[in-house]
C-alpha cells in the first residue's frame, strides 16, 4: 500500500513540480492584501457602529452599542478576515486576539481576554490529538480499514460505501482529519493501480470527495467526534447555562449520521458514476491483513482504553463530574503511564496542531466576551429580531441553512460557533424558547463544510489532485440540503424525547 501511495505522489510530481517556484506578484501581495483587508474591515465596523451615538443620560437605545461592544465587533471583523485569508498564521491571529481586547478597551485586562484558555475544550483538543496519534501509530486504524474493505469487496460502488461508512465510524471517536487520512491512504494505491487520472477520473473524484464528507458526517455522531462539538457545547453552557449530556447528543447525532452517510454516498455516485466496476484486489487486501498478524499488545491496550472511555462518556449522562473533556484528558494521561507506554511526549507534541489549540482558546474567549459585553444581544436585536415570529420549523431550518452558507465566506468552523451560538442563545431567550433548540443546529451544522474544499478535512484529499475546487459544490450542496432536512427533523422529533424542548 505504501508503495502505491509513493507511486501516486511521484505521478503527480510533474503536474505540481513548478507550483512552488512560480511566484507571481499577486501571490506575493496576497498576505499584504489580507492584512489590509482586516484593517479596513475593522476600521469600517468601528466607524459604522461608533456613528450611532446617544447623548449621556439619555434613555437606552436598542440600536446603540457600548464602546466595549464596538471595540469587540471591530476585533471580530479583523480576526475573521485574517482567519479566512490566512494572511498571517492562524496561531498568530489567535495570539493577536489575546492582546487586542485590552488594548482597545473591550475588556479591562489580558486576563479577561484569555478566559477561553481556561476552558476544558482546549485540553480536550490536546487529548484528541493524543488519541488520534495512538490510533495511527499502533496500526489499528489501518487494520480496521483493511478489514472493512474485505467485507465490501472490490465492486467500486460498494467499496465507496464501505470506505465512507468506515471513515464515519472512526471519525465518531477521533478527530476528523486522521480518520480522513487513514482511508485516503487505503484508497490512493487502488486508484493508482487502475490508473485513475487525477482531475478526470470519476471514481477518483467520488473517493476523494466521499472520504472527507463521511468524516465530517461521522464526526457529529458523538460529542467526542470533533473539537467543534465540544467547543459548541462549552459555549452553550457558558452563555445559557445549558448542559447537553453525551447520550442526549448521541440521540440526535447517531441517527443523523446513519441517515446521511448512505444519502451522501448515493448523491456522490450519481454525481460521479464510476468509470470502472472493479477497484482494488481483494486477494491483495486479504494478504495485507493477514500479514499484520494477530492483534498486537499495543492495539489491545488502545481498544481497551477506548472502550473504557466510551463507557465513561455514556455514564457522564448521569455522573456529572465525568464530562467528555475530563474523561478524555484522563484517557490521554493513561496512555503515558508506565506499563501502558502507548505514547511518548516527544513524539506526541510534534503531532499536535498547536495552531488549532490556540485558535480554539481564542475563539472561546471571543464567544464568552461577546456574550458578556452584550454584543450578541445587540446583533440579534438589529439583524434577527424580526424572524422570531416565523414558524418554528422554518426558523430552525433557516438557522441550519445560514450556518451552511456561512462556510463560504468563513471556512473556519470554530469561528462559526463563536459568531452564531451566543447570538442564537439571545434570540431563543428573547422568544421564550429553550436556547438549545437554536444553538444545537448551529453546533451540529458547523461541521457541514461540504460546499467547497476550504475546511481542513476536505483539504486532506483535495491536495492529491483528484478533484477540482468546484467539483465538490453540486454534490456538496445536495448533501447540505439533506443535512438541513435531517437536522431539522431530529430537532423536532428526537430532541423533545430526550428532554430538549
Amino acid at each position: 500500500m505504501k508503495a502505491g501511495i509513493d507511486a501516486h505522489d511521484k505521478r503527480l510530481e510533474n503536474k505540481h513540480s513548478d507550483d512552488a517556484s512560480v511566484i507571481t506578484g499577486k501571490t506575493t501581495l496576497k498576505p499584504f492584501i489580507g492584512v489590509l483587508g482586516a484593517l479596513l474591515a475593522s476600521f469600517a465596523v468601528y466607524q459604522l457602529l461608533a456613528s450611532i451615538t446617544v447623548e449621556p443620560g439619555a434613555l437606552p437605545d436598542p440600536h446603540v452599542l457600548s464602546r466595549e461592544g464596538i471595540a469587540l465587533a471591530a476585533i471580530f471583523a479583523a480576526a475573521l478576515v485574517l482567519w479566512a485569508t490566512e494572511a498571517i498564521p492562524i496561531a498568530a491571529t489567535s495570539l493577536l486576539i489575546l492582546v487586542l481586547p485590552p488594548l482597545l478597551g473591550a475588556v479591562p485586562s489580558i486576563k479577561a481576554a484569555a478566559v477561553g484558555f481556561t476552558s476544558p475544550v482546549v485540553f480536550f483538543v490536546i487529548s484528541a490529538y493524543c488519541f488520534a496519534f495512538a490510533l495511527v501509530k499502533s496500526g489499528i486504524g489501518w487494520r480496521f480499514a483493511l478489514w472493512l474493505f474485505t467485507l465490501t469487496g472490490s465492486v467500486s460502488k460498494r467499496a465507496l460505501l464501505g470506505i465512507m461508512a468506515g471513515t464515519a465510524t472512526i471519525s465518531a471517536l477521533i478527530s476528523d482529519v486522521p480518520a480522513c487520512a487513514i482511508f485516503m491512504a487505503l484508497t490512493l494505491p487502488m486508484l493508482t493501480k487502475i490508473e485513475a487520472i487525477p482531475g478526470e477520473s470519476n471514481i477518483g473524484k467520488a473517493m476523494m470527495i466521499g472520504i472527507p464528507i463521511a468524516a465530517l458526517i461521522g464526526g457529529v455522531a458523538t460529542p467526542a467526534g470533533s473539537s467543534i462539538n465540544i467547543l459548541g457545547l462549552d459555549l452553550l453552557k457558558s452563555t445559557a447555562g445549558i448542559d447537553i449530556s453525551f447520550l442526549q447528543w448521541m440521540a440526535i447525532g447517531v441517527p443523523v449520521s446513519v441517515l446521511l452517510v448512505p444519502t451522501a454516498w448515493w448523491i456522490i455516485v450519481k454525481s460521479f458514476p464510476p468509470e470502472v466496476d472493479i477497484i482494488g484486489d481483494p486477494d491483495q487486501i486479504q494478504e495485507e491483513l493477514r500479514s499484520m498478524g494477530p492483534f498486537k499488545t499495543e492495539e489491545k491496550k488502545i481498544l481497551l482504553i477506548l472502550s473504557i472511555l466510551f463507557t465513561l462518556w455514556v455514564l457522564s449522562t448521569w455522573i456529572k463530574p465525568l464530562d467528555v473533556a475530563t474523561v478524555s484528558i484522563c484517557g490521554a494521561v493513561v496512555m503515558f503511564l508506565p506499563g501502558i507506554n502507548l505514547l511518548s511526549w516527544d513524539a506526541v507534541q510534534k503531532n499536535i496542531g498547536w495552531e488549532t489549540v490556540l485558535m480554539i482558546g481564542s475563539v472561546t474567549s471571543l464567544g464568552i466576551i461577546s456574550s458578556e459585553s452584550e454584543l450578541s444581544a445587540w446583533l440579534v436585536k438589529n439583524t434577527l429580531g424580526n424572524i422570531t415570529g416565523w414558524n418554528m420549523f422554518v426558523l430552525v431550518a433557516s438557522i441550519s441553512a445560514f450556518t451552511v452558507i456561512l462556510h463560504l465566506p468563513l471556512p473556519v468552523n470554530p469561528a462559526i460557533n463563536a459568531v452564531l451560538i451566543p447570538a442564537m442563545v439571545v434570540l431563543a431567550q428573547d422568544s421564550g424558547i429553550n436556547p438549545a433548540l437554536f444553538a444545537l443546529p448551529v453546533i451540529f451544522t458547523a461541521s457541514c463544510a461540504f460546499l467547497l474544499p476550504l475546511d481542513a478535512v476536505p483539504l486532506v484529499t483535495y491536495s492529491k489532485g483528484y478533484y477540482r475546487m468546484f467539483d465538490m459544490f453540486i454534490p456538496g450542496a445536495l448533501i447540505s440540503i439533506a443535512w438541513i432536512i435531517a437536522m431539522t427533523a431530529a430537532i423536532f422529533t428526537i430532541a423533545p424525547l430526550v428532554g430538549l424542548k
